[in-house]
């Protein structure tokens, strides 16, 4: 038996060459996509502003606690599920992966994601994007940035609405719109991948019959105006449920507007609609007891909210649907 050693020698080098430059070029792409910042958007009224109590529990103003943060952590069904909010030495966990901006009474909020990022200051209250962005930032190795834009009272009939609907431009709109590019803005060219957008918003279209009968059509429009604004035609779209009051009564305006909200989404290429009334929480076991139209300040029903919408822009992200 004979062997062309050249030959030989040759097929192994072009093996190994091959296999060195799959080994080298893997991680470069990794690499690269994980200097891409991942960018949520985060919208709506005040629910997605946040107001779950942290730990204030006053006897007579807060119900003694009941419902607050820290009492979820020790007494409600989602205990086992809020462990990494706080660290061994009882502070609460401060993430550096994670990066949030809030812009709330003319102040730019920013900062690495923590408890505390609504409309109040300090660290007294958390709204959906605290456990959304635990979701999101404990599955992408990529940095994240969460930038969120929401007002209290406001609706998508008038205050959203956008360009695509009849009528005037909502200036809420044109703000929410400046705010995005603001906050894109201070990434200073830093390449980033805009990976969702979240809305929760409906308690002021809920209210009014005529914005509930246009409330699914002003949806596809904010959907496909938010599309073209940021040059992103597959931008992936969460549309969380009006969950207050946990189910809705047959034949009330709250079913009738949650009907609105879900044929909306399921008009909307690449949207999901995210059911949250299981989330709700009774008044008794609820900081703010006469705040219904705030899930009663309950952080347990934004925390669940937060983790079922993280879930949800993933699911959209990973959709085979994707070209």
């Amino acid at each position: 038996m004979t062997f062309n050693l050249p030959a030989l020698n040759n097929r192994l080098f072009v093996t190994a060459l091959m296999v060195l430059l799959l080994m080298i070029g893997a991680p470069l792409k990794s690499a690269d996509e994980n200097q891409r910042i991942k960018v949520f958007l985060l919208a709506g009224q005040s629910n997605m502003q946040g107001q779950g109590v942290v730990q204030m529990d006053h006897p007579k103003y807060y119900n003694g606690g009941k419902g607050n943060l820290l009492w979820a952590m020790q007494n409600s069904k989602s205990k086992s599920m809020m462990r990494h909010l706080r660290d061994a030495e009882g502070k609460w966990v401060v993430r550096d992966d994670v990066k949030i901006q809030f812009k709330s009474k003319d102040k730019v909020r920013k900062g690495k994601l923590t408890v505390g990022y609504t409309g109040y200051g300090g660290t007294s209250h958390i709204g959906p994007e605290l456990q959304f962005g635990h979701v999101v930032g404990d599955h992408y190795e990529a940095p994240v940035l969460l930038i969120k834009t929401a007002w209290g009272g406001k609706s998508l009939q008038v205050d959203f609405r956008p360009p695509s609907s009849s009528g005037d431009t909502g200036p809420f709109y044109t703000q929410m719109i400046k705010e995005i590019h603001e906050a894109l803005a201070t990434l200073e060219g830093k390449p980033y991948e805009l990976a969702g957008f979240v809305w929760m918003q409906g308690w002021n279209d809920m209210v009014s019959k005529p914005a509930i009968s246009e409330y699914a059509d002003n949806l596809v429009n904010l959907a496909a105006d938010l599309r073209v604004e940021f040059e992103s035609p597959n931008l992936p779209l969460v549309i969380g449920e009006l969950g207050n009051g946990g189910p809705a009564k047959e034949g009330s305006e709250m079913q009738r507007f949650r009907n609105a909200q879900k044929q909306g989404a399921q008009r909307i290429a690449h949207a999901k609609f995210v059911p949250t009334h299981p989330f709700a929480r009774s008044a008794e076991m609820s900081p703010n007891t006469g705040h219904g139209h705030h899930w009663f300040g309950n952080a347990e029903s934004y925390f669940l909210i937060g983790d079922a919408l993280g879930k949800a822009i993933i699911a959209l992200n990973q959709s085979e649907n994707l070209p």
